[in-house]
């Protein structure tokens, strides 16, 4: 039995969508629980010929013998997560805790003076957290178009734990976007490190085996706020950095790998092995490459680097955008 929270070392977009996606059908299982803000997060997943843009429903729908959940720190926007429960195939396996905070018109409108201030994705995200710690948000259970989707995710993935089965829990958004610990006042509404993703979905500490925390092969960062060794547009295009975010549509600012805001990542989450990827992004010759051997010397040398500057090992390095462009280091 592995309890295992995946979350974003930067300022999100390090490509979580693919490495929860691919957990869940390597190592099946039986739970996939999203935890973090709410849909201001996107996902975007390719498995073969078809592109995913996700924003509520977690990353690990694509393994059809997982449950999978949204734990009660989420705010959830009720009509993106059931078309997307829909438009992905994951009906009477998605459940949602009776206990989620619900997005509303109001707050989509509220979060358009944000939008313009900090780079909000004006999802309505903020508002509703802000009005959950006002203690007058709407929860789950007064929503009748989830009432079949209502559960205790607690009670479901800590029993789940009991009984000696595989838990994925799934954080959203990057560590410097933490409302504690991120480049305020640029982030998002909460913390959103894996301390604060188990207490979003009710994961004692004591329970979680393993941290792996997901660094892209350089940062990008969408919105307002800090980014040291910020590229210019021209350059990063230059490179073939140039991205847009999943939910926006904004382009990414872009930078160099670094290795001091890698490090404080890893000892903010308590971070037991690193996931890199887009490391074909950096080492075209690396792409779709499936066993660290195939990889160049300037590549494996780049990623014992960061084993050694950050004393953590890469056990997962993404070698293109599908699912299963992945080389797997994990004995």
């Amino acid at each position: 039995m592995t309890v295992t929270v995946l979350v974003g070392g930067f300022f999100g977009d390090e490509g979580k969508g693919k490495i929860v996606s691919y957990l869940a059908q390597k190592d099946k299982p039986v739970i996939i629980v999203r935890g973090g803000a709410g849909p201001n997060a996107g996902h975007t997943i390719r498995d073969e010929n078809k592109t995913y843009k996700v924003r509520m429903l977690p990353c690990g729908f694509l393994n059809p013998d997982a449950r999978v959940m949204i734990g009660p720190g989420v705010v959830v926007n009720p009509a993106v997560l059931l078309q997307e429960i829909k438009e992905f195939g994951a009906e009477g396996r998605a459940l949602v805790d009776e206990r989620c905070g619900i997005i509303e018109d109001s707050h989509i409108s509220r979060d358009s003076e944000l939008k313009s201030k900090i780079g909000s994705t004006g999802s309505g995200t903020g508002p509703a957290n802000a009005d959950r710690a006002m203690r007058t948000l709407k929860m789950a259970r007064d929503i009748k178009s989830l009432s079949l989707l209502l559960a205790d995710v607690p009670g479901e993935i800590n029993a789940a734990i009991s009984a000696g089965k595989d838990v994925l829990v799934e954080g959203t958004q990057g560590t410097f976007l933490s409302l504690w610990h991120g480049t305020y006042p640029f982030v998002t509404s909460k913390d959103v490190t894996a301390s604060g993703i188990c207490a979003d979905v009710g994961l004692g500490p004591t329970k979680v085996d393993e941290v792996m925390i997901v660094f892209k092969a350089y940062v990008t960062r969408v919105g307002e706020g800090k980014l040291g060794g910020e590229l210019s547009a021209k350059e990063a295009e230059g490179r073939g950095w140039s991205e847009v975010g999943t939910v926006t549509g904004r382009p990414r600012r872009a930078a160099e790998f670094d290795f001091e805001l890698a490090r404080r990542a890893v000892m903010l989450n308590g971070a037991t092995q690193i996931s890199i990827t887009k490391l074909d992004v950096l080492f075209p010759e690396c792409a779709k490459k499936t066993k660290y051997t195939e990889l160049s010397t300037q590549a494996r040398r780049f990623i014992k680097d960061i084993e050694d500057r950050l004393a953590t090992p890469v056990t997962i390095i993404g070698t293109g955008p599908a699912i299963r462009d992945i080389i797997d280091r994990r004995s």
